[in-house]
């Protein structure tokens, strides 16, 4: 973890629990959120999947939300990896991507999360994740550029992100593609 120097760095596990490489996010404005199934804030998948609809259409090939489920608070999320797939699809209609279910905090934390904390602690320097739904913004040259507590809102996200967009765009560093469309 010492030479990781951006988010793409870092190849954590997906559903299947094969390598999902995140080079493959490169140029991307990405919104990182440790998701559960079980929890009081779990409704926000509903959020998330509109936030990541309405900016998709906009900006098709430069942002993205990567959902990485984690069963260290309350033990919300005890099922499988299929059991969550199956779970956000039916009752949300998550499209985005959701990977396999990893460790946030401790000394089992995925080391994509130990990197995340350590770029941007949270209040008064508290590094780790407090709860379930807590949420990274990385930019579209791997870094972090904002962190938000469980209570924050999905499509209060928005305008950050179309900021951090908007930047990327400026500095040329946004994934080849279909430029934005206007608004």
């Amino acid at each position: 973890m010492a030479a990781a120097t951006t988010f793409y760095d870092f190849e954590p596990v997906d559903k299947k629990g094969e390598t999902f490489p995140l080079t493959s996010l490169q140029g991307k404005v990405v919104l990182v959120v440790n998701t559960a199934s079980k929890c009081g804030f779990t409704p926000q998948f509903e959020g998330l999947e509109k936030l990541y609809q309405t900016l998709k259409e906009r900006y098709p090939e430069q942002f993205t939300i990567l959902g990485f489920p984690c069963n260290q608070f309350g033990s919300q999320d005890p099922g499988s990896n299929d059991d969550i797939q199956s779970f956000c699809q039916l009752n949300y209609g998550v499209t985005f991507p959701v990977l396999g279910k990893l460790d946030v905090n401790g000394s089992e934390a995925a080391p994509v999360f130990s990197w995340l904390k350590e770029q941007q602690p949270g209040l008064m320097g508290y590094k780790p994740v407090k709860w379930n739904f807590e949420k990274f913004l990385v930019s579209a040259d791997g870094k972090v550029v904002g962190r938000w507590s469980s209570l924050t809102k999905p499509e209060s996200l928005q305008d950050p992100i179309e900021k951090e967009i908007a930047k990327a765009k400026a500095a040329g560093t946004l994934a080849s593609g279909e430029q934005a469309k206007s608004s």
